[in-house]
Protein backbone atom coordinates (compact mmCIF):
# COMPACT_ATOMS: atom_id res chain seq x y z
CA UNK A 1 0.00 0.00 0.00
CA UNK A 2 2.97 2.28 0.45
CA UNK A 3 3.90 2.19 -3.22
CA UNK A 4 2.53 4.90 -5.45
CA UNK A 5 -0.39 4.10 -7.73
CA UNK A 6 0.84 3.88 -11.29
CA UNK A 7 -1.05 4.30 -14.51
CA UNK A 8 -2.75 1.08 -15.45
CA UNK A 9 -2.90 0.36 -19.16
CA UNK A 10 -6.05 -1.66 -19.64
CA UNK A 11 -6.12 -3.94 -22.67
CA UNK A 12 -8.78 -3.17 -25.26
CA UNK A 13 -10.86 -6.04 -26.63
CA UNK A 14 -12.68 -5.75 -29.88
CA UNK A 15 -15.60 -8.10 -30.39
CA UNK A 16 -18.25 -8.66 -32.92
CA UNK A 17 -21.55 -10.16 -31.75
CA UNK A 18 -24.71 -11.44 -33.32
CA UNK A 19 -27.95 -11.28 -31.38
CA UNK A 20 -31.63 -10.84 -32.18
CA UNK A 21 -32.70 -7.28 -32.92
CA UNK A 22 -34.62 -5.59 -30.10
CA UNK A 23 -36.96 -2.70 -30.79
CA UNK A 24 -35.72 0.25 -28.74
CA UNK A 25 -39.32 1.50 -28.39
CA UNK A 26 -40.32 -1.66 -26.47
CA UNK A 27 -38.98 -0.30 -23.18
CA UNK A 28 -40.74 3.04 -23.54
CA UNK A 29 -44.05 1.56 -24.68
CA UNK A 30 -44.25 -1.09 -21.94
CA UNK A 31 -43.35 1.37 -19.18
CA UNK A 32 -45.92 3.86 -20.46
CA UNK A 33 -48.60 1.15 -20.78
CA UNK A 34 -48.19 0.29 -17.09
CA UNK A 35 -48.02 3.96 -16.08
CA UNK A 36 -44.44 3.34 -14.85
CA UNK A 37 -45.82 0.98 -12.17
CA UNK A 38 -44.51 -2.53 -11.43
CA UNK A 39 -47.09 -5.08 -12.64
CA UNK A 40 -46.28 -7.46 -9.77
CA UNK A 41 -45.69 -5.25 -6.72
CA UNK A 42 -47.92 -2.38 -7.86
CA UNK A 43 -45.23 0.08 -6.77
CA UNK A 44 -44.51 3.22 -8.75
CA UNK A 45 -40.91 3.98 -7.78
CA UNK A 46 -38.90 7.01 -8.88
CA UNK A 47 -35.21 7.68 -8.30
CA UNK A 48 -33.76 10.84 -6.75
CA UNK A 49 -33.86 12.57 -10.14
CA UNK A 50 -37.56 11.79 -10.58
CA UNK A 51 -37.00 9.12 -13.25
CA UNK A 52 -39.10 5.92 -13.08
CA UNK A 53 -37.25 2.84 -11.87
CA UNK A 54 -39.52 0.31 -13.57
CA UNK A 55 -38.03 -1.90 -16.31
CA UNK A 56 -39.61 -3.57 -19.34
CA UNK A 57 -39.47 -7.38 -19.26
CA UNK A 58 -40.30 -9.74 -22.10
CA UNK A 59 -42.85 -12.39 -21.06
CA UNK A 60 -41.67 -14.71 -23.79
CA UNK A 61 -37.93 -14.02 -24.09
CA UNK A 62 -36.42 -12.66 -27.29
CA UNK A 63 -34.11 -15.68 -27.31
CA UNK A 64 -37.22 -17.88 -27.64
CA UNK A 65 -38.75 -15.82 -30.45
CA UNK A 66 -40.67 -13.47 -28.16
CA UNK A 67 -41.85 -10.32 -29.89
CA UNK A 68 -41.23 -6.70 -28.95
CA UNK A 69 -44.98 -6.11 -28.78
CA UNK A 70 -46.35 -4.43 -25.65
CA UNK A 71 -48.59 -7.51 -25.27
CA UNK A 72 -45.38 -9.51 -24.66
CA UNK A 73 -44.16 -7.09 -22.01
CA UNK A 74 -44.46 -6.53 -18.28
CA UNK A 75 -43.28 -3.48 -16.37
CA UNK A 76 -41.27 -4.78 -13.40
CA UNK A 77 -39.05 -3.36 -10.68
CA UNK A 78 -35.40 -4.34 -11.01
CA UNK A 79 -35.52 -7.08 -8.36
CA UNK A 80 -38.75 -8.59 -9.69
CA UNK A 81 -37.41 -8.44 -13.26
CA UNK A 82 -34.35 -10.38 -12.09
CA UNK A 83 -36.57 -12.95 -10.32
CA UNK A 84 -38.85 -13.22 -13.37
CA UNK A 85 -35.94 -13.84 -15.75
CA UNK A 86 -34.69 -16.64 -13.49
CA UNK A 87 -38.07 -18.36 -13.18
CA UNK A 88 -38.50 -17.58 -9.48
CA UNK A 89 -41.76 -15.79 -10.28
CA UNK A 90 -43.98 -16.10 -13.31
CA UNK A 91 -47.47 -15.40 -14.60
CA UNK A 92 -50.10 -18.13 -14.98
CA UNK A 93 -51.83 -18.95 -18.25
CA UNK A 94 -54.79 -16.76 -17.18
CA UNK A 95 -52.39 -13.78 -17.63
CA UNK A 96 -53.28 -12.49 -14.16
CA UNK A 97 -52.23 -14.87 -11.39
CA UNK A 98 -48.68 -14.49 -10.09
CA UNK A 99 -46.86 -17.80 -9.65
CA UNK A 100 -44.02 -18.08 -7.12
CA UNK A 101 -41.41 -20.81 -6.77
CA UNK A 102 -42.09 -21.10 -3.04
CA UNK A 103 -39.32 -23.64 -2.45
CA UNK A 104 -36.79 -21.03 -3.68
CA UNK A 105 -38.37 -17.72 -2.63
CA UNK A 106 -38.74 -17.16 1.14
CA UNK A 107 -42.20 -16.23 2.41
CA UNK A 108 -41.07 -12.85 3.77
CA UNK A 109 -39.76 -11.92 0.31
CA UNK A 110 -43.11 -12.86 -1.23
CA UNK A 111 -44.94 -10.78 1.39
CA UNK A 112 -42.77 -7.71 0.75
CA UNK A 113 -42.41 -7.75 -3.03
CA UNK A 114 -45.68 -9.11 -4.39
CA UNK A 115 -48.95 -7.25 -4.49
CA UNK A 116 -51.38 -8.23 -1.79
CA UNK A 117 -53.86 -9.81 -4.20
CA UNK A 118 -51.47 -12.22 -5.92
CA UNK A 119 -52.47 -10.90 -9.32
CA UNK A 120 -50.87 -8.75 -12.00
CA UNK A 121 -51.53 -5.04 -11.64
CA UNK A 122 -52.97 -3.60 -14.83
CA UNK A 123 -53.52 0.10 -15.43
CA UNK A 124 -57.06 1.39 -15.78
CA UNK A 125 -58.40 0.81 -19.27
CA UNK A 126 -56.13 -2.22 -19.73
CA UNK A 127 -58.03 -4.71 -17.55
CA UNK A 128 -59.11 -7.37 -20.01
Amino acid sequence: MAEEAGIFKRPVLERRTRRPYRDVAFRRKVREAYDYRCAISGLKLRNGGGRPEVQAAHIRPVEHNGSDSVRNGLALSGTLHWMFDRGLISVADDHETILVSRNKVPGDVVDRLLGRYGAIWKPEGKRN
